[in-house]
């Protein structure tokens, strides 16, 4: 009964936001479709009011309520991850509009590729992790440095704001991976649910989606039929399509967490090989090193970007330099040096 309780709440909270969708939507075709898929999740959420001895009020929860504000605010599409984990069905067709002459998918390798990251998230990831090592141990070391402090504590400063960093983004990672793939999976296990309750009804929103995305309707219906009717890929689908999930690539806490810890280890210890080499003069040559760093990581997220790299590089080392200018200046009125 609890169970059948949590489910209804569900759906009548993916009714709620879909609504909020198709009312910030400015695209009629896409606003259409959340408006149905809003009807939808209403009528699903009537069928397990069945299973309820007493149905209660229905109240949106503060969570939903700043989420429609924020779509409201924002638009439907910068919403996108918010969405998927409130279970909004179709959020995928923001993934664009299949082209004219593309073959539609009808299998699930063909649903599959247009959901394939190809790992740029673990490499945008990992660059960001040595960025984040490379810049919070440069300032604390200049920090220290600035205190004219002795080179063995420079040292240990510098290894603790590794090793305190380093388990501090592994463990932050691994916590953070953890809660999202229990999050996906429970909303693929209801997706499972779903589709063994209604499976109709499921192909039918799976066709809106198509057609959301510019296959005519009719077309639309016989390929999510044709997809749906096939109950080894019949999830798979409906979980890529419907909540814009890949349930090969849910992510793993380990990996995370490792990946994290290594790439800010390598950033935090870049700093610091002067210091630990007893390289003269110490800082003017960490200062070199932290900056051809900063200058190759900015020249690197412009990858991401779509930026120049010369721009990003620069833009980076002037960040990054201001940043460690600024501990060290601090520092310096903090003077500890010992005569």
């Amino acid at each position: 009964m609890e169970e059948t309780l949590e489910r209804w709440r569900s759906e009548k909270t993916a009714s709620y936001l879909s609504g909020a969708v198709a009312a910030s939507e400015p695209d009629p075709a896409k606003a259409a479709l959340f408006k149905k898929m809003a009807d939808a999740a209403e009528e699903q959420a009537g069928i397990l009011a069945k299973g309820l001895k007493q149905v209660p009020i229905f109240k949106p929860s503060l969570r939903s309520r700043i989420t429609a504000f924020l779509i409201e605010t924002f638009g439907p599409r910068a919403m996108k991850p918010v969405l998927s984990a409130s279970k909004v069905r179709g959020v995928s067709v923001y993934g664009g509009k299949v082209q004219e002459g593309h073959p539609w998918p009808t299998s699930i390798e063909d649903v599959g590729r247009r959901h394939k990251s190809y790992g740029s998230g673990a490499l945008r990831a990992g660059v960001f992790g040595v960025n984040d090592g490379l810049v919070s141990n440069t300032c604390l070391v200049m920090g220290v440095a600035g205190a004219a402090a002795e080179p063995s504590l420079l040292v240990l400063t510098g290894i603790a704001g590794l090793l305190a960093g380093a388990f501090s983004m592994a463990a932050g990672e691994f916590i953070s991976m953890l809660s999202q793939k229990e999050m996906f999976e429970h909303q693929i296990s209801q997706e499972r649910d779903e589709l063994e309750r209604y499976p109709k009804e499921e192909a039918e929103e799976l066709a809106l989606i198509y057609a959301a995305r510019g296959l005519p309707l009719p077309e639309a219906r016989d390929v999510a039929t044709k997809l749906i009717a096939n109950p080894a890929q019949a999830l798979d689908t409906l979980a890529r399509e419907e909540l814009g999930l890949n349930p090969e690539e849910l992510g793993s806490p380990i990996d995370a967490a490792v990946s994290s810890f290594i790439c800010f280890a390598i950033g935090a210890s870049l700093p610091i090989i002067p210091f630990v080499l007893g390289l003269k003069p110490a800082i003017p040559i960490a200062a070199a090193i932290f900056g051809a760093a900063l200058f190759i990581v900015g020249a690197v997220l412009s990858l991401f970007t779509g930026r120049s790299a010369l721009l990003g590089g620069l833009r980076m080392l002037l960040i990054g330099s201001a940043a460690a200018a600024a501990t060290y200046l601090i520092g310096s009125l903090f003077n500890v040096s010992t005569s």
